[in-house]
């Protein structure tokens, strides 16, 4: 997928990711400026200016958010990013700021296990929730009418997928605006804003940053009104990052490609070591050729992610499996360099078997991580 990720002649990704966001060159200044930990700027006379108040803008979070502005949209110049202080707070932003009493929107009913949250919260504001599976397009059965389209794709925890841009041009036929929750792919696996939606959401958190050390969510979107009052939110409930936490972020989106490749293409031999064992069952991954979500994914994913699901006999299995790892910790979130799994079911919100596993791919060597799979599924086996 090297040379092919270059699109329109472009850069290729692992010098994007190196370059992104970077101011241009200053004798005797560093590279990447340091964290900009001021809470209040000089400001005499009227109020004008990029920086005035550390809730409203702060020059690390510019950067950043130029970084991710470029990854997300590369070449494009009407493309705006905000960053947050968590993934559910770019969620919040972009769903509470578009939204108003009457209004309706389509979440997926297998999405992140925080949606519900949020879901209540719209309903208690007055407004319609309909929900519907991601899988099959199923979400355009209940679009009629609404005001915006969530898709989460692929899904968390299940991998499914659908089709992004049927649905987004289903849902600008009929006036509503469209969502991606990009965190499962990441800009350099899927790009949403290409593929017709309106936002392009993500926690930061996860496979971007990729270090478990940071908080992060952001929203990238194209419609300078819509994106205003993307801002607008961020300013009246203070959902901001810290700079510490931005410059973390950008630091870290350096090493974003080098992370990605070795990541999925580990994903994909795991998967297809998996899928030689008996008690291994319902095993997804979109970049599996027989996965049921394969199809759509090649078409419009430029990389299948870190993440694969599947699910061991009993809720006890599971348990003893993950306690037999020795490369991979018991950890909630994905992403990160080192591996992580967890047993779905023991926070409860997913309609997953008692023995899903949600396994994150890390940074090890493949040999390594597999070799440690197997074993742990041979050393617990009933």
């Amino acid at each position: 997928m090297n040379d092919a990720t270059r699109g329109t002649g472009g850069p290729g990704d692992g010098t994007r990711a190196v370059r992104a966001g970077l101011p241009e060159p200053v004798k005797h200044e560093p590279t990447l400026p340091g964290p900009v930990f001021a809470a209040h700027f000089h400001l005499p006379g009227d109020p004008t200016g990029p920086y005035t108040y550390g809730r409203d803008e702060n020059p690390t979070w510019t950067l950043l958010e130029r970084a991710i502005g470029e990854l997300e949209a590369p070449g494009r110049d009407d493309v705006e990013a905000l960053v947050f202080a968590s993934g559910m707070a770019a969620i919040s932003a972009v769903l509470f700021s578009q939204l108003r009493a009457g209004d309706a929107v389509v979440l997926p009913d297998d999405g992140y296990q925080a949606l519900p949250l949020a879901r209540a919260q719209l309903e208690a504001y007055g407004i319609e929730v309909r929900t519907a599976p991601t899988g099959g397009d199923a979400q355009l059965e209940v679009l009629d009418g609404a005001k915006l389209l969530w898709i989460e794709t692929p899904s968390n925890p299940g991998l499914d997928v659908c089709d992004v841009r049927r649905l987004a041009d289903a849902a600008h036929a009929q006036g509503a605006l469209v969502a991606v929750d990009n965190t499962l792919a990441t800009p350099l696996g899927q790009r949403p804003l290409e593929l017709g939606a309106d936002f392009a959401v993500a926690s930061g958190t996860k496979q971007l940053t990729g270090h478990g050390d940071v908080l992060l969510g952001y929203v990238t979107g194209h419609d300078a009104g819509a994106m205003a009052a993307v801002r607008r939110w961020r300013k009246i409930v203070g959902a901001i990052p810290g700079p510490m936490e931005a410059w973390l972020a950008h630091r870290s989106i350096a090493t974003l490609q080098l992370r990605v490749e070795r990541q999925n293409t580990t994903a994909l031999r795991l998967a297809e070591a998996l899928r030689e064992r008996p008690e291994v069952t319902d095993l997804r991954y979109p970049g599996l050729p027989d996965d049921p979500s394969h199809k759509i994914a090649s078409q419009q994913m430029r990389r299948y992610g870190c993440v694969v699901s599947f699910t061991l006999p009993s809720r006890e299995r599971a348990d003893r499996f993950l306690d037999a790892l020795r490369l991979v910790d018991d950890a909630t979130s994905f992403g990160g360099v080192r591996s992580t799994a967890e047993r779905r079911g023991r926070w409860g919100g997913d309609a997953v078997a008692e023995g899903f596993v949600r396994f994150s791919v890390g940074a090890e060597d493949s040999e390594d991580l597999i070799a440690d799979v197997l074993r742990a599924l041979d050393v617990t086996a009933d």
